[in-house]
């Protein structure tokens, strides 16, 4: 048994009857939907047409919000529906990241992730999904695709369909019969920020502060209208200017009425807690590496300081991250109602081990536990790395946002936990005198990460991408909003001047400091933009 949907774009008109019994189902409220029609204009006057779609969950049969989930809130009934279990969800909003149809959202009444389940309290008792009753041209038709007799197993035998987005591989449940890309494709269209009959909600959760700065600023028939002459060349030479006609205009498939987007669902929580994780990674990694490779002997104080400034920073990578949740309360649900297939859980663990590491080290060296201490630190070593690497597998589980699938993220997030302890490191050398063989591995292995981290940086943003979501976030990134934060930010203030300050100053401790200083700064940029920059891209 398998259950899905088929859209017959043949027969739907438009009339929203799909949102408002759903709506009325579940009293979903205001702002937010699990299902809603898409609607897009097509064509240039007076042959034009207006298209609409229905979205919602496509019940995919590898659903990644599923998989993501580090409590179990999203499962797969037997009948294949993916449901969900408000009671268990805490809000870390990682389901949304990793679903490419924008299908879940978080219910500002009760703050956890909702979404279309196939109306389940109807199917379990022998109903249709509201939708499918309430639908006036019978356009949206429902059962168990499994079954050869059903009207939706026939209608797939019969009919050509799409889906959203196959490239996903989630093999969604969702079809549509006459689909147009227009529709279907979220790029193909431009969001309008005037809808068919006004102004929406513009977000919820961090987005939502920033709603109004955002109304009415971006209308693409607005700036179309602003600019009506085009410029072109004539054989002479001479640049002269054309009538752009209201025809011309919108030849452009325009969207014109969709969900609201979400915005920002993970901000600047998240991007502190993956510098906070790093520094706290690096305060083990960077001694470790030196005791395995006989770089630099480690004095006793440099061991129990790292020790104490490596706790404090996985405390507030903590406080960071439960302060993210929109269910606080539920932070232990990771740990006590673990998913294991979820990045966040085995993050979790983690944390948990390394932090017990940490505190154990530290009552073993003031009760003097051990005479040496060296095979403790490298299984603690060995933690960090995973500390240090575990969101880059994370982010790779957030199918939505193609950009974080990048497969050099895990060297990128390695090698700023080293190059994180680095920069802290230099700044005990002002507190206290520490040997030149030590000065000198951390200006040397300072140099090597910056040149590393600036190739990372090259790669990541100069191989091909695959999807042109991943493409528009480069150019966002290298052209666009967020030129400005690498080239000056990153680039500029967090590689090329410590860089030249190391080379330049040499290894002393003030030098140190000022390049550690401005590697730490960059570190935080760089998460920042790597961070918000992908959820720009709408997803419907």
């Amino acid at each position: 048994m398998r259950y899905g949907f088929v859209i017959d774009n043949r027969k739907c008109i438009g009339c929203h009857a799909c949102t408002t019994a759903c709506k009325s189902e579940h009293q979903v409220p205001v702002g937010v939907n699990r299902t809603w029609v898409k609607q897009v204009e097509k064509g240039s006057f007076p042959d034009t047409r207006r298209l609409f779609s229905v979205m919602r969950c496509n019940h995919c049969t590898d659903a990644p919000c599923v998989t993501i989930c580090p409590t179990g809130a999203l499962d797969y009934r037997e009948d294949g529906i993916v449901d969900f279990d408000k009671d268990r969800c805490i809000g870390c909003k990682s389901c949304m990241q990793a679903c490419p149809y924008d299908a879940l959202y978080i219910d500002p009444e009760t703050h956890t992730a909702a979404k279309c389940n196939y109306c389940a309290n109807r199917i379990d008792i022998g109903l249709e999904p509201a939708c499918v009753n309430v639908c006036p041209e019978h356009a949206i038709i429902s059962g168990d695709m499994d079954n050869p007799n059903s009207e939706i197993s026939q209608l797939l035998a019969r009919q050509a369909t799409k889906v959203r987005k196959p490239e996903k591989a989630t093999q969604p449940n969702l079809f549509y019969i006459d689909a147009d890309d227009v529709s279907l494709i979220p790029d193909a269209t431009t969001p309008s920020d005037i809808s068919l009959w006004g102004s929406q909600s513009l977000g919820v959760g961090h987005f939502a502060k920033e709603a109004e700065k955002l109304a009415f600023t971006n209308n693409d028939v607005v700036s179309e209208l602003m600019n009506l002459n085009e410029t072109y060349i004539t054989e002479a030479g001479e640049e002269k200017r054309k009538p752009k006609t209201i025809e011309a205009i919108f030849q452009k498939a325009k969207q014109v009425y969709n969900t609201p987007q979400k915005g920002i669902l993970w901000g600047w929580e998240v991007s502190a807690y993956v510098w906070t994780k790093a520094i706290a990674a690096g305060m083990i990694l960077v001694p470790v590496l030196a005791l395995l490779t006989n770089a630099a002997e480690v004095q006793n104080f440099l061991w129990s300081a790292g020790t104490m400034v490596a706790l404090f920073f996985l405390t507030l990578t903590g406080i960071l991250l439960v302060k993210d949740l929109d269910q606080p309360k539920r932070f232990a649900y990771v740990l006590l109602r673990p998913h294991w297939e979820s990045w966040l859980v085995k993050g979790g663990y983690a944390i948990t081990i390394f932090g017990g590491l940490l505190a154990f080290i530290l009552l073993a060296q003031y009760f003097s536990f051990f005479e040496s201490y060296s095979i403790v630190y490298i299984i603690c070593g060995l933690v960090a790395v995973i500390v240090a690497v575990y969101t880059a597998f994370l982010f790779a589980q957030a199918k939505g946002r193609d950009f974080w699938q990048s497969p050099t993220m895990v060297l990128h997030m390695f090698n700023h936990s080293f190059m994180a302890g680095l920069a802290v490191y230099f700044f005990f050398s002002l507190a206290t005198i520490t040997g030149d063989d030590w000065m000198r591995y951390l200006g040397v292995a300072s140099i090597i990460t910056i040149l590393f981290n600036l190739a990372i940086l090259a790669i990541e943003l100069n191989i091909t991408h695959p999807t042109n979501d991943a493409k528009r976030v480069v150019e966002m990134i290298l052209h666009g909003n967020y030129k400005f934060s690498f080239w000056f930010g990153i680039v500029l203030i967090g590689n090329i001047l410590p860089l030249a300050i190391l080379l330049i100053m040499g290894f002393s401790s003030m030098s140190g400091s000022i390049a550690g200083a401005l590697i730490l700064f960059g570190i935080y940029l760089n998460n920042h933009v790597w961070v918000e920059a992908p959820q720009r891209i709408p997803l419907s």
